[in-house]
């Protein structure tokens, strides 16, 4: 809170369950030089055509005040929201002040300076404004003032009676009442016996099931009496009822012109106010409240999922969904939940169902998939203390969750790929949870900014061909045709496959077994590398298949983070498993996804095939393709089409938020496809493939200020997917990794970061290339006619200083390159002899020719593994597309803010994304390390020094204050010994000490 433009700490001591108003304590000997005087407060003085004053101020910065008249006294509560908090049973004033928002809670002042009723509320449309009376204000405050004589040394819970019958009642005039059929004797005691200009009576305008009032009362009774005493007014029955708790108390209505008494007992109105929820997996759940009751007509304290977060959201449970039974256990209350989490283990699939105030009458039945990973601290409830102003939090349960095991086996080669297509292996594990109503495509997720956007649909369809007996890619084609078309005359023989029909194509026939749809899911606590949507689905092919593994291809639009949820289904065999993400290209678009194929049973290994690869001869202009995918039913679709460019060039810019974009990459363009929505395979007659057609995705402008993510569908020609798994059948040269309880040494990749783009010929001739050169690259190819030009090098790379923007690319190792497989080429060739992975690279640059030695780079197919939350911004090291950009900070570049959270301390003091830290109170955080040792030494509420440095490299430097109750501090790091994403807390404020 601000006072006199200083900042300082508040707690909150109470908030009224109905009304728009509530109370927090401030110490004031922590301000300084500040002299301040208690405003008086006068409800009674609040009367129609009273000139008021209201004091507002905007972010606790500039003054203003704003004049206006009271018009009227009896103006019914503003709906402020539908499915929110809303004020009832009160009258508000009404003026036309103009008031804003920001404004709110300021105090109305006559022109004595005394308080007459806070500012609530106004017409963004109009210059009305409404006002909210003083009178239970100042009956909470005498409360406190009570309570306050005995305090010593700290807030003490101060109890205020809040009495309810779960009931809603609107001031109608008597006109309309007279319609409901009040009696005109009832009318005329009313009028005598109310205060002068009395103009109507109180109605029952709604009743929550299950409450006292239930059965009882009903919409359109006019109330008369309670206890005898005629009530017209909110102000007196509120009164009546929070003096009446847990007592009984006698209401006289009438009903359509009959006179009733009912005896109803008064609840407390804090024993359905929620005071604990629970936290599982980014989810906050808590017993209905009597406002959300009210709103939904539902009974008070159901389990009330007020945020499904990750867990829930995956299985397509919906913001305020009331959760009815979980697996197959009846869920009543709070503690019914907790009691049947504290029994489910890691990554198990259980049935719950819901039901929906929008679709009260049909409960939905969806599977949740308990988290496998530890994206989120484990079950936690938090719960109000009213003393202190915080809310507490402990663990849930004990947990007992049982973590799959792992066989810490040597795995230097996989089994013989002839045992995979000929044996008919597959891979299998645990189904996923889904639901009917989350199979669609349609991607929904937030921007950076926290704004709902709806996302065009991401459907990528990849698709790819089984491997060569001997695992040789030097195969003849011979060999692979009869593979082909055993494994075709098997599949016709046993009639499987949606696609064996007559009028399908040998092609869709040989590949529909080996395609697979993904669904992949991000958690929100970790979407790192500039990912952009939550939840993607797409089409993948199996490429690898054995007794203890499968390997899955598919493009990075789909698989575009590691630290993601995956979930398979086989278009061949009707079954959902888990899958995990293995290795990322760091330049292809395409990452390969491990299954576990021990769990399919017999009949789904017989099912399941393993795709076959033919990365050559290259494609050429005119060949005839297939074009093969899937549809949403999982059905093979398939056209014959002919390729009209195999080495078109992508040019994808760079997004507002940086995330992997495909560079220096040919791909393959077709005369006609099935749209950017579909994608698959193209292969050959035999069902062979030839490429990928992959999803990509890029960002278009619209407009001066705006973006949109737009999809595209390319092949990609699969050396480099061959590449990969040749390397990692044989055994690749870097770390090991679990899979399938197996640890398998993973390959790596030696590249040159140099991003580049071609340039034809006859413009290098423009900028001055020797006639020499330019017939050297054409007898090289004849076909592209180009020359390789430096776009840029990636920030801290080992050509980063050598190579300049512009320079052509003439010869690697005195041998002429024409395109960006030539590159990689002898980027592999590197690590096959001994040369230092180091490249002699002749270069054109402002009319002269160079000769350069140039070192690559090598890297893995990990990803990003390790994120720290601090404050509430999340931190990793650069990714290749920030880095892409070209600059890195010169203090230090391990420290970038990916994200932010929402009501963080970085939220509230504006550190965002999308730069560095590079210094801590004067400490320079270098990289993560660093970055940790040195928030380690800061203490709760302490004010923190940030640098920064963002993306444009304009430096800043702001202050935050440390909140270690609500924000603490947490590392998540992937663990290749396991295979789990492990989380750890790094510092956190100890509740107990507060």
């Amino acid at each position: 809170m601000f006072l006199n433009r200083e900042e300082i700490t508040v707690h909150p001591l109470y908030r009224d369950p109905v009304h728009d108003f509530g109370f927090f304590h401030y110490n004031p000997n922590a301000i300084q030089f500040l002299d301040y005087e208690e405003i008086p407060l006068a409800p009674e003085a609040a009367c129609v055509g009273l000139e008021i004053r209201v004091v507002g101020n905007d972010s606790g910065e500039k003054v203003s005040i704003l004049a206006g008249t009271i018009a009227r006294l009896d103006r019914d509560a503003p709906q402020y929201t539908k499915d929110g908090y809303n004020d009832f049973n009160t009258f508000y004033l009404q003026a036309a002040s103009g008031t804003k928002g920001g404004s709110s809670g300021s105090p109305v002042i006559d022109w004595q300076g005394r308080a007459v009723a806070l500012n609530a509320g106004g017409k963004t449309t109009t210059a009305s404004a409404f006002f909210l009376p003083l009178e239970r204000v100042v009956r909470a405050l005498q409360f406190f003032q009570k309570g306050g004589e005995s305090y010593t040394s700290k807030w003490e819970v101060v109890s205020i009676p809040r009495g309810t019958l779960q009931a809603t009642f609107l001031h109608k005039g008597f006109d309309e009442i007279r319609r409901l059929g009040l009696q005109s004797e009832t009318e005329q005691m009313a009028r005598h016996a109310s205060a002068q200009g009395e103009t109507g009576m109180l109605v029952v305008d709604s009743v929550v099931p299950g409450g006292p009032a239930h059965n009882h009362l009903e919409p359109g009774d006019v109330l008369v009496r309670v206890n005898r005493e005629v009530i017209t007014q909110f102000l007196r029955l509120e009164t009546l009822l929070d003096d009446s708790v847990e007592q009984n108390i006698e209401l006289e209505i009438e009903r359509g012109g009959t006179p009733l008494s009912v005896q109803l007992v008064v609840q407390d109105l804090h024993s359905i106010t929620p005071a604990h929820f629970l936290e599982v997996s980014g989810a906050v759940i808590h017993p209905l409240s009597y406002q959300q009751a009210r709103n939904f007509r539902f009974q008070c304290g159901l389990v009330y999922v007020s945020e499904p977060g990750y867990m829930l959201s995956r299985a397509a449970v919906p913001r305020h969904a009331i959760i009815k039974k979980l697996a197959g256990e009846e869920i009543s209350k709070l503690e019914d939940l907790i009691s049947v989490l504290s029994k489910l283990s890691q990554g198990s699939r259980v049935p719950l169902e819901y039901i929906s105030y929008t679709d009260r009458h049909r409960r939905k039945f969806v599977l949740v998939t308990v988290d496998r990973h530890e994206w989120y601290a484990p079950p936690q409830i938090y719960t109000r203390d009213d003393s202190s102003g915080l809310w507490t939090v402990k663990p849930a349960f004990q947990l007992e969750f049982m973590l799959p095991s792992g066989v810490n086996v040597e795995a230097t080669h996989m089994e013989h790929i002839h045992e995979d297509n000929h044996q008919g292996l597959t891979d299998g594990a645990t189904s996923m949870e889904t639901s009917s109503e989350h199979a669609s495509a349609v991607l929904h997720s937030q921007n950076e900014t926290g704004t709902g956007s709806k996302i065009k649909r991401v459907e990528e369809y990849m698709s790819s061909d089984g491997f060569v007996a001997d695992c040789s890619l030097n195969t003849t084609v011979e060999v692979m045709l009869e593979d082909s078309i055993a494994k075709e005359n098997v599949l016709l023989r046993n009639g499987q496959g949606a696609a064996a029909v007559a009028n399908a194509s040998i092609a869709e026939r040989v590949i529909e077994p080996t395609l697979v749809m993904l669904e992949v899911h991000v958690p929100p606590s970790c979407m790192l590398d500039g990912v952009h949507l939550q939840h993607f689905s797409g089409t993948g092919v199996i490429i690898y298949h054995s007794h203890s593994m499968g390997l899955v291809a598919v493009d990075k639009n789909t698989v575009a983070v590691s630290a993601s949820d995956v979930m398979l289904s086989f278009a061949a065999y009707p079954i959902e498993i888990p899958g995990e993400v293995v290795f990322l290209h760091p330049v292809h678009n395409f990452a390969l996804v491990a299954y576990d194929s021990s769990v399919l049973g017999p009949v789904g290994v017989s099912a399941v095939q393993a795709a076959e690869l033919l990365p050559d001869p290259a494609l050429r202009r005119g060949d005839s393709v297939y074009l093969v995918g899937l549809n949403r039913s999982l059905q093979a679709t398939s056209r014959k089409s002919v390729v009209t460019n195999p080495c078109a060039t992508l040019n994808i810019g760079s997004a507002d938020c940086p995330r992997y974009r495909a560079t220096n990459m040919e791909v393959v363009e077709l005369d006609t496809d099935f749209g950017s929505a579909f994608s698959g395979v193209l292969t050959d007659e035999h069902g062979r493939v030839r490429a990928i057609w992959a999803s990509f995705s890029t960002q278009l402008k619209v407009g001066s200020n705006t973006s949109e993510d737009h999809h595209f569908v390319r092949g990609i020609p699969v050396y480099a997917v061959s590449q990969i798994l040749h390397n990692i059948i044989s055994g690749g040269n870097g770390p090991h990794l679990l899979i399938n309880g197996v640890k398998r040494p993973m390959p790596l990749i030696r590249i040159l970061e140099v991003e580049l783009y071609r340039t034809l010929l006859s413009k290098a001739r423009s900028f001055g290339l020797s006639d020499d050169w330019i017939q050297a690259l054409i007898k090289k190819d004849p076909v592209r006619r180009q020359v390789l030009r430096v776009k840029g090098c990636l920030a801290g790379s080992k050509a980063e200083n050598l190579l300049e923007q512009g320079d052509m690319v003439l010869a690697v190792n005195k041998e002429p390159v024409t395109c960006f497989r030539d590159i990689e080429n002898v980027c592999h060739a590197l690590d096959v002899g001994e040369s230092g992975g180091e490249l002699n690279m002749t270069i054109f640059r402002q009319g002269r020719e160079l000769d350069l030695v140039v070192g690559t780079d090598v890297r893995d197919g990990n990803g990003t593994t390790r994120v720290i939350n601090w404050c509430g911004c999340i931190v990793q090291d650069p990714h290749p597309a920030v880095r892409a950009l070209g600059f890195l900070p010169e203090e230090g570049h391990g420290v970038y803010v990916a994200r932010w959270c929402r009501g963080s301390p970085v939220h509230r003091y504006g550190l965002y994304a999308l730069q560095w830290i590079v210094e801590v109170n004067g400490k320079p955080t270098p990289d993560l390390d660093a970055l940790v040792n040195v928030t380690k030494e800061l203490e709760h509420g302490e004010f923190v020094r940030v640098r920064t440095i963002h993306l444009n490299s304009k430096p800043r430097v702001l202050t935050l204050k440390q909140d270690l109750h609500y924000w603490p501090t947490w590392e998540l790091r992937f663990d290749p010994e396991t295979a789990i994403w492990h989380r750890q807390t790094i510092k956190a404020l100890d509740c107990q000490n507060l």
